[in-house]
């Protein structure tokens, strides 16, 4: 991350970024009331950078997203906020103009390419349509480049699969097929929504190497939304925690995944197995669940699930939501908690129990 220019919301922000998505607010009306999907959430991706958010299901993530590429409009969707790409804000421009900008300057990569390509309809024309919507060409032009995309992403044979249907790709080549469709025009911005889920240990790499190649070769940004942090630790310059539809830590990914200081990214940091840790290293899964975002809990929405409530003075952490500050550990690193030693208290009880073998005698 580079310098900080401005705080919003508590989250930094950087002049020239070229996207910034501030104070950015996705509510949706239902009959038992309003739910918060993503609430007040800011942060900022430079060309060539990549960004891991992360969290467990319904804290926001996808929603967020969601909003980057215009899909909530004509839902009952409630936007607010601003969402900057290349100094256009993308809540503010007509219909029209986002149908030209989405697949063109932002593209997606869905999490079921099963679900999101069309049965009745070959691999090919789909791709094909992407490239014909945002270029005047021909139908042949657009069929060249289909199957030069398709090589591109490692698809064997290209030139005989363009004409195959999506039941036909195993599900390594159909996420492969859906990152050719997103990638077709050259898009600046790629939102990547878990990638390599349901996909084997070596088809998840091949797949994480793919998307640095094409970054390195078209100078995209890319969003990269997981739950895995074996991936963030992979591919993203700086991670997003996301918890409750807001933003509960932020900052580099090797600071974030290495001195985390907000309880939730302990969470997750300690369910996850680690075949390289000491056998000694326990696996801690997270207790409880998510709040409902209808009604959330009035204060710091992981307290009811936090095991270090009793470290902070009085009830603040069921009375008082806490503002995404600097972390202790400097630099451009924040957190959104109210404990005053957060890096003392990791050090001290939470990674000899899950990397024993990083603790000095």
């Amino acid at each position: 991350m580079s310098d900080v220019s401005n705080t919003l919301g508590g989250t930094p922000t950087k002049d020239g970024a070229f996207l910034s998505v501030r104070d950015l607010k996705v509510h949706f009306t239902t009959s038992d009331g309003i739910v918060k999907a993503t609430d007040g959430l800011s942060f900022d991706l430079e060309r060539g950078k990549t960004l891991g958010i992360v969290g467990e299901s319904g804290s926001g993530k996808s929603v967020s997203s969601s909003a980057i590429m215009g899909l909530h409009r004509g839902t009952n969707a409630k936007l607010s906020g601003e969402i900057l790409l290349d100094g256009v804000d993308l809540l503010h421009v007509s219909d029209e103009e986002m149908r030209k900008r989405r697949g063109r300057d932002v593209a997606m990569i869905f999490q079921d390419p099963l679900s999101a390509m069309h049965p009745y309809y070959t691999v090919g024309n789909q791709i094909m349509e992407a490239y014909q919507v945002h270029n005047d060409v021909t139908k042949r032009e657009a069929r060249k480049r289909a199957i030069e995309m398709l090589d591109r992403v490692g698809i064997p044979q290209p030139d005989r699969r363009v004409d195959d249907y999506p039941h036909q790709f195993s599900g390594g080549m159909r996420q492969r097929a859906m990152i050719a469709m997103g990638l077709i025009n050259n898009p600046s911005l790629l939102i990547a929504d878990e990638p390599t889920t349901a996909l084997d240990v070596t088809v998840q790499a091949q797949i994480l190497d793919l998307l640095q190649d094409l970054q390195r070769d078209f100078d995209a940004a890319i969003i990269i939304i997981t739950h895995d942090l074996g991936v963030v630790a992979e591919m993203a310059d700086d991670v997003l925690v996301m918890y409750a539809g807001r933003a509960v830590e932020y900052g580099p990914g090797k600071e974030i995944l290495t001195h985390p200081e907000m309880p939730y990214t302990w969470g997750l940091l300690s369910s996850v197995p680690d075949l390289t840790a000491s056998t000694e290293a326990k696996l801690i899964p997270i207790r409880g669940n998510p709040p409902s975002l209808l009604n959330p809990p009035p204060g710091c929405p992981f307290e009811p699930r936090c095991d270090h409530v009793a470290k902070v003075g009085g009830d603040l952490c069921k009375t008082v939501l806490p503002e995404l500050t600097p972390a202790r550990s400097g630099g451009n690193h924040t957190k959104r908690c109210h404990l005053e030693n957060p890096d003392e208290v990791y050090e001290a009880e939470i990674l000899p129990e899950i990397a024993p073998d990083l603790v000095e005698d």
